[in-house]
């Protein structure tokens, strides 16, 4: 349970630099991988991260949305610096805007959005897999963190 500004940052932190690390390895010609056809590409589940994060200034937290439609743009590089930017506004918004007892009327909004992420993150990592491109540890080293740090990959 979130219980304060201090608590949450901390978690929305340490989320986002996961998925940061992630949206910096994407290139523009992966952006267009898919399970399938009628599935969300991975520039799409990429940029719906970013733009999901513009809906919570229905929560009275004052910061610039994403740049854009909804639609992903065809840049990787744009994908992660949008995403970066309105992550860190986001978090600026909250420590500037709310205490810890407007944390607490929000914690379902704020849990419901890093399970969102974390959930999204996911989905992108297969797709990333599958685009070939090398994937960054999030809860602990990757496939590719283990070898470079000269260790038996995990199977």
């Amino acid at each position: 349970m979130i219980r304060s500004t201090t608590e949450f940052l901390a978690e929305w932190k340490s989320e986002t630099e996961a998925t940061q690390r992630l949206l910096d390895v994407l290139t523009d010609e992966s952006l267009g991988q898919a399970m399938t056809p009628d599935h969300r590409t991975l520039g799409q589940i990429a940029w719906h991260l970013v733009w999901v994060l513009g809906s919570m200034t229905q929560l009275g937290l004052d910061f610039l949305k994403p740049d854009g439609g909804e639609l992903a743009p065809s840049s990787a590089e744009k994908i992660a610096s949008e995403y970066k930017r309105v992550s860190q506004q986001f978090a600026d918004a909250v420590e500037s805007r709310w205490n810890d007892d407007t944390i607490v009327e929000n914690a379902a909004h704020l849990r419901l959005l890093i399970q969102h992420e974390v959930h999204h993150r996911g989905q992108m990592t297969v797709l990333m897999r599958q685009a070939g491109l090398p994937i960054a540890g999030v809860y602990g080293p990757s496939k590719e963190e283990w070898i470079r740090q000269g260790k038996e990959p995990y199977l």
